[in-house]
Parts: structure tokens; sequence; C-alpha cells
């Protein structure tokens, strides 16, 4: 149909133009040629604005489509946000429903906890009953030896009335005497090798109370970039001989005497003193310190240690508390409580010693962890022996979306570096940056804040470290001496109530 259009459109326009040439050679008395040649001109023009006209009319046509397929796509996104309003609306509604069920269950399982442990109390008071029935009803063997045939056969007879009418009252057998002591034992292995057990803790504890704890800082860098961002806090423990003990050597033997609280305290007051130094100069640093679970507990320092930390609230941007993963796992109702006590002044926490990627990074982020730290061996574990509900390469990704940074320790070398970057991991530590350096002795002295005193002025020269000789605390007269534990608890107090009358 087209065609035949076009066909009768051109019939037309050449009969038009011939009448035209026709006309003037007749009428007007022109020459044939000039007449041909108005004619040929005359159908040309005729054909140009054909074709012109043909074109603005597609152009039409293109721009209604357009306009149509404009419309389709405006409708198709209205729909698809309406889709994603109702994916989320029901996405908060499932996650309501679990909480709800969670917490409908949570009173359950505590009644059936309940519950067993009086079946357990039911069951080990029936058994002590029985064990003093049968001592009772049996027959007294080697009671009194018989003195004649006589009396052995008479004897029976004549007894057994008080064995069958029981008219008092049965007592429960007489607890079995206690375990003689055992002999102290002799460590095989480890630091301590050779040493009984109790001169262990005795040196561990005779360190603590002479305030023989000092303060390494090892540096947490950015990357690629490798700027300095935080700080971790570690302890280190000198001995009567000035031997630098590691945490891991004596940090089980603190724990098992009870000395965590007394060595959370002393480190915790340093970590404010250096993190104040620090912030002096550069506001962006930052410290982790590490703080054991027993100190959330205890009765005597914690509240010395929420004074403190509430009298330093100002430093909760840059000053982390760091916990592991086995004592967040512990973590009893009482912890709990105390946590959020600390998560309620804006403090942030940590989590270190990861051994496995099992983690709810919903759970954390609720709680106030806003890092977690990984050992670069495990996230680069290529062998599938990872204990893990996630890849480790999506791990960033999911702790991002609930507020959690992935830093990765124990880094030692460059190629370590190259395979984190493709991990997505932003911050390192380990010492391949820098090895934990001790901080200077003046640092740590009741000295005014001033401006001038950046990290470099904090860590000493690059040289091992040395012991601090033990002439090096002067002496104080005998009117001011106290108890080493009072001491610490003395002084976190004075510093919490000078802050806060400053304040």
């Amino acid at each position: 149909m087209m065609r035949l259009t076009a066909f009768f459109v051109a019939v037309c326009m050449v009969l038009i133009a011939g009448s035209f040439g026709a006309a003037l050679y007749f009428v007007f008395g022109l020459s044939g040629a000039e007449s041909c040649l108005i004619g040929v001109a005359a159908l040309t023009g005729l054909a140009l604005y054909n074709m012109v006209s043909i074109r603005l009319r597609e152009r039409a046509d293109v721009g209604v489509q357009i306009a149509d397929l404009s419309r389709g796509t405006s409708d198709l996104a209205r729909q698809m946000a309406d889709l994603s309003r109702r994916l989320a609306a029901a996405e908060v509604k499932v996650g309501t429903a679990v909480d709800m069920a969670v917490a409908a269950a949570k009173p359950v399982a505590t009644e059936i906890e309940e519950l067993g442990a009086l079946l357990r109390q039911l069951a080990e008071t029936v058994a002590v009953h029985d064990l003093a029935l049968g001592g009772e009803l049996a027959p007294p063997v080697a009671a009194s030896p018989p003195t004649s045939p006589v009396v052995a056969s008479s004897k029976p007879l004549l007894e057994p009335a008080p064995i069958i009418v029981r008219s008092e009252r049965i007592d429960p057998p007489a607890p079995p005497p206690p375990p003689p002591p055992p002999a102290q034992s002799k460590t095989d292995s480890g630091r301590f090798k050779g040493m009984e057990h109790d001169a262990i803790i005795a040196m561990i504890r005779g360190a603590v109370e002479a305030n023989r704890l000092d303060l390494y800082l090892q540096p947490i860098v950015t990357l690629p970039q490798r700027k300095v961002r935080f700080y971790e806090a570690m302890t280190r423990l000198r001995n009567a001989d000035g031997e630098i003990l590691a945490p891991a050597d004596f940090l089980p033997y603190a724990e098992e005497a009870g000395l965590m609280p007394k060595i959370d305290n002393l480190m915790l007051f340093r970590c404010v003193q250096v993190a104040r130094r620090l912030l002096a100069k550069n506001r962006e640093i930052g410290m982790f310190c590490n703080v054991s679970a027993a100190t959330l507990t205890d009765p005597e320092f914690f509240p010395q240690f929420s004074e403190f930390m509430d009298a330093n609230r100002a430093l909760a941007p840059s000053l982390v508390l760091e916990f592991t993963q086995a004592a967040y796992r512990d973590l009893g109702p009482m912890e709990n409580e105390s946590l959020a006590a600390l998560a309620g002044r804006g403090f942030r926490f940590s989590m270190d010693n990861v051994t496995d990627l099992r983690l709810e990074p919903r759970d954390l982020g609720e709680r106030g962890f806003r890092f977690l730290k990984v050992p670069a061996g495990l996230l680069l574990d290529r062998t599938g022996m990872t204990v893990s509900d996630i890849h480790p390469a999506d791990l960033s990704g999911l702790l991002a979306r609930f507020g959690l940074e992935l830093i990765g320790e124990r880094i030692e070398s460059e190629g370590v570096v190259v395979d984190l970057l493709d991990y997505e991991v932003k911050y390192g530590q380990g010492f391949l940056f820098s090895p934990p350096r001790p901080v200077r002795a003046d640092v740590l002295q009741a000295i005014p804040d001033r401006g001038d005193t950046v990290a470099r002025d904090v860590f000493p020269a690059a040289e091992p470290p040395k012991p601090a000789p033990e002439t090096a605390t002067p002496a104080r007269p005998a009117s001011e001496v106290r108890p080493a534990g009072q001491r610490a608890t003395t002084a976190l107090g004075q510093l919490a109530r000078g802050l806060a009358a400053r304040g």
C-alpha cells in the first residue's frame, strides 16, 4: 500500500510539472528549452517538499513512541518502588515476629532450666534417703560378737522391734572426710617450666602489687595507605629480675588468682593518659584497651571502673574497649548489664582473639561493637578448614551493613597485605608495620597536658625495651603508704572525682 501511494504521488508530481511547463510554452510564449527547465525545477521542488514532509511525519511518530515508552518506564519504576516498600515492610514484620517469638520463648526456657535443676535436686535428695534407709535396714553383721551359741541364737528374737518400729528421725549419712590437699605440681612446659603453681601465682601477684606493669603500644594502620589510625595497648609484666613476661604467659595465672580487675584498672588509667597526650595533636587517633570479662562483675573494682569511665566520657569516640571472642560468648546477665552501661556512655567495643567466623553481626552491632579483629591466617585460609557461616571474602561487606569495621591482625608479609586488599579489609595490624613498643615513662607521669606531645614523643627510639630499675619509684612517707590494691583504686577514684569537679 505504501508503494502504491508513493507511485501515485510521483505520477501526480510529474503531471503537475509537465502541465506547468506546457502552460508556459503555449500560454506565455516561452521557448521549449525554457519551459522544460522550469518544469524540471518544479518537479524537483515538489520531490523535495514530499521528502521533507515524509521525514517530519516519521519524526513525529518516533516522538510519540518515545513518549509512550517513557510513560511505560515510569509506571514500571513506580511499581518497583511499591514492591520494594512492600518487601521492606515484610522484612520488618518478619523480624518483629522473630524477636517476639524469641522473647516469648526465653521465659519458657528459663522455667525449663529451673525445673531441671529442681528435678536434679529431688533426685539427689531421694538418693540420699535411699542410702540412709539401706544403712538402717541392713543387719548389723559385726555389731557385737556372740559370747555363746545360746546368746547368738536368742539375740535376733529379742531385738526385731527397733528395726520395724521407726519412731526416731533418720539422719542422712555423714559426709565423707575432705580429701587431703594435693601436692604442688610443677609446670612442665612454657615460660614457667619447672616452677611450682603457687610460686608462679605468688610471683605474678607480687609484680602486680609492686606495679611492675609496662604499657606497650602497637599501631593499627589503614590499608593500603598505612596511615596510623589506632594504637592497641598491650600489657607486659616484669618479674623481680627484670624479665619481661608476655600476656600469653601470665594472663591465665592472673585470671585464676583474680588479679585481672586490678590489672585492667591500672592499664586503663594509663591508656587514658596516653590517649590524652596523643589527641592533643591529632584528634583522629584512637586507642584500643583490652578488658577482661571478670572486671565487669567484680564488686570492688567495677564501681571504680564505671566512675572513671563516666568521668572520661569525652574520650568515648577515641577509646575502644576490647574483649576476646571467648569472653563475649561466656557473658552472663551481669556482664551484659555492665556492657550496656558502658555502651550507654558512648564507648565502643572491639572483639579480638577470633578463632572461628560463626558470628552474629546484628547482635554485635546492637551491643555497641564497632570493630572485629580477625587473624590474617584465618581470613586467608584456602584449605576449606575455616569454621564459618560466610565466606571470608564477604565478611567485610556483611560487617559494614551493621556498622562494624574489619581489622586484619598478625600481618607479617607484604603478600598477605595484597590478599587482604582483595577481601576489602580496611585496617591492618602486625609486625610488618611495627612491633609493640614500650611507652616512655614520662608520658605516664602526672604531667599537665601539652599540645606539643605527639606519637613520636610517646615512643622511644627503635631499640629493645629495657626493664625499669626497682629503685625508679621514689620513696614515700610511711604515713602515705597504703596497700597496693587500695592504691590503684584510690588513684582512679581521685582522678574521676577531679575530672567530674572540673567538668
